[in-house]
C-alpha cells in the first residue's frame, strides 16, 4: 500500500507526548511535535481529525490516559490512523506496543505515520515498529539502572539530589551539584526553630510572626501557607540528615552545613506533637473542596485542585465560585482548562450513570452505603406515597443515591459516597473518564 494511496483511505489522530521525567527532556517538545507532524500531513495531504497531546512517561503500560482514549476511539473507528513524531512516542513499553499491533492484526489500525517511517499492517513493516519500540525499551531500561546508581552514590557522599529546601542554595562544583547555605535567610529559620522551641509558638503564631517579619515572603517571592510552615518545621534536612527517596527509610548524613542542631529540631517536633494533639482536627486555615484527591489531570498526571474565586456585583456584594484545575505540580505549562464545580457536577453525575450501566468494577459499594440507599429508598417512597403517586418497587440505583448526596448531602456523606469509586478518574478539557472504562 502506497503513501497516497493509504492518504486517501485513513484518518489520521495526531498523538504527541513529552515525558516529564530527565530520560527524555532532551527529546521534542509537544508543541514542536504538533508543528512538524501538522506541516508533514499538510505535504502529503494526510486527513488529521483528532490531535491528542500528553505529558507522561510512556515506561508503564496502561498508564497514559490519553493513549488509553485513543485505543478506544480507534476500536470504535473514529479514526484508523495514527500520525506521530516517532515510535517511541507511542512505546516505551511491551503492553502498549502490543495494543498497537493487535489494533492492526484486527484491522482497526491501518497506519502509523511518523516523521521518517511508515507502519502498515503486514509482517515485515510491524516487525521494525516492534524492534525500534524495544530498542526505545532497552534504553530506558539501561538509562534507569545508571540513574539509580548514580542517585544512589550522590546520597553516599552526602547529597541530596533534588532541589535545596529554603535556607540552602544549590550550585554546581567541578561538575558536581551540592548545597551551600543561603546565609541571607538562615538567621531566620534558625529563630524560627528557636521560637517554637523556646517560647512555645504555634504554627498560626509563628505565621503571623513571618508574615510582620517580611524576609522571608521577600525572599521567594510568594506568600508564606501555613502548611509550608509546618514542612519547613519538620523538614530533617535543617540538622544534617536526609531520607530519600521519601518515606523509603533510607537515611543519609548530609555533606551539608546544618542551621539547626539535633536537638533543637527534636525539641521542635516535641512541641508539634504536643500542639496537634490539643489543637482542634480542622487546621487552621483550611478550605473544604468536594472532589480534593477525586480527579487527575489527563494531560499530566497531577492532581486536579480546588481554587476560589470571587466575582463582585453590581450591589457591591461578592459572588463566590468553585474551580477545579490541574494543580501542575508535574508540568507547569499544563494547558488543561479550568472547570466550574457545578459543570463538573453535572458531568460526574453523568459519568457514574454510564459507569452503572457498563457493570463498570470502577465502583464498590461499601455496606453502609447500601444500608443507607435503603434508607433513601424507604424515604423516597413515603414522598410519593403522600402525593398519592405510585412508588417504583425496583431497588434504588447508586447513580441516583449518589446524585442526592452530591446536591443535598453534607460534607461526611460526600467523602463516605465518593471512596467508592476505587479507581482513579481523568479530567480532560473539562470530561471525566477513566482507563477502566476505555479498557
Amino acid at each position: 500500500m502506497t503513501l497516497d494511496q493509504t492518504n486517501q483511505q485513513i484518518k489520521y489522530c495526531l498523538y504527541a507526548r513529552k515525558s516529564s521525567e530527565s530520560d527524555e527532556r532532551q527529546a521534542m517538545s509537544i508543541d514542536s511535535q504538533v508543528k512538524e507532524m501538522l506541516e508533514l500531513a499538510g505535504k502529503n495531504s494526510i486527513e488529521v481529525t483528532e490531535i491528542k497531546k500528553e505529558s507522561h512517561s510512556a515506561k508503564d503500560s496502561g498508564t497514559r490516559p490519553l493513549f488509553l482514549e485513543m485505543l478506544y476511539e480507534l476500536n470504535q473507528g473514529r479514526y484508523n490512523g495514527i500520525l506521530t513524531w516517532a515510535p517511541d512516542r507511542l512505546s516505551r513499553n511491551a503492553g502498549d506496543l502490543g495494543s498497537l499491533v493487535d489494533m492492526m492484526d484486527r484491522g482497526k489500525l491501518l497506519h502509523i505515520k511518523t516523521n521518517s517511517q511508515s507502519f502498515s499492517n503486514n509482517p515485515n513493516e510491524k516487525f521494525l515498529l516492534m524492534i525500534l519500540c524495544s530498542q526505545a525499551k532497552l534504553e530506558n531500561d539501561n538509562r534507569g539502572l545508571n540513574v539509580k546508581r548514580g542517585i544512589r552514590a550522590k546520597c553516599e557522599m552526602g547529597w541530596r539530589p533534588a532541589p535545596a529546601p529554603v535556607g540552602y542554595l544549590n550550585y554546581s562544583h567541578l561538575g558536581t551539584k551540592k548545597i551551600m547555605l543561603d546565609k541571607e535567610i538562615t538567621p531566620l529559620i534558625k529563630e524560627m526553630f528557636t521560637l517554637v522551641a523556646n517560647s512555645g509558638y504555634s504554627g498560626r503564631k509563628l505565621k503571623n510572626w513571618i508574615e510582620k517579619d517580611g524576609r522571608l515572603k521577600e525572599h521567594t517571592q510568594r506568600e508564606i501557607p501555613l502548611s509550608m510552615i509546618y514542612t519547613m518545621l519538620k523538614n530533617t534536612f535543617y540538622y544534617g540528615e536526609f531520607e530519600y527517596p521519601s518515606n523509603s527509610g533510607k537515611w543519609y548524613k548530609g555533606a551539608h552545613e546544618p542551621i539547626v542542631s539535633k536537638e533543637l529540631f527534636d525539641q521542635v517536633q516535641t512541641k508539634l506533637e504536643k500542639y496537634n494533639h490539643n489543637r482542634s482536627k480542622t487546621k487552621w486555615g483550611s478550605k473544604h473542596f468536594d472532589f480534593k484527591g477525586v480527579f487527575k489531570c489527563a494531560y499530566c498526571g497531577a492532581s486536579i485542585v480546588g481554587e476560589e474565586k470571587y466575582k463582585r456585583l453590581k450591589s457591591s456584594k461578592r459572588n463566590k465560585h468553585i474551580y477545579y484545575h490541574c494543580s501542575k505540580q508535574v508540568d507547569p505549562n499544563c494547558p488543561e482548562p479550568y472547570v466550574r464545580e457545578k459543570d463538573l457536577i453535572l458531568e460526574f453525575i453523568k459519568f457514574i450513570e454510564l459507569a452503572e450501566k457498563r457493570n463498570s468494577k470502577l465502583i464498590e459499594i461499601s455496606k453502609n452505603i447500601k444500608s443507607k440507599m435503603g434508607r433513601y429508598k424507604a424515604f423516597r417512597n413515603q414522598v410519593l406515597a403522600e402525593q398519592d403517586i405510585n412508588p417504583n418497587d425496583e431497588p434504588i440505583l447508586f447513580s441516583a443515591y449518589l446524585k442526592n448526596v452530591i446536591l443535598n448531602g453534607s460534607n461526611k456523606e460526600k467523602e463516605e459516597i465518593l471512596n467508592c469509586i476505587k479507581q482513579p478518574l481523568y479530567i480532560h478539557q473539562k470530561c471525566i473518564f477513566s482507563t477502566q472504562l476505555l479498557a
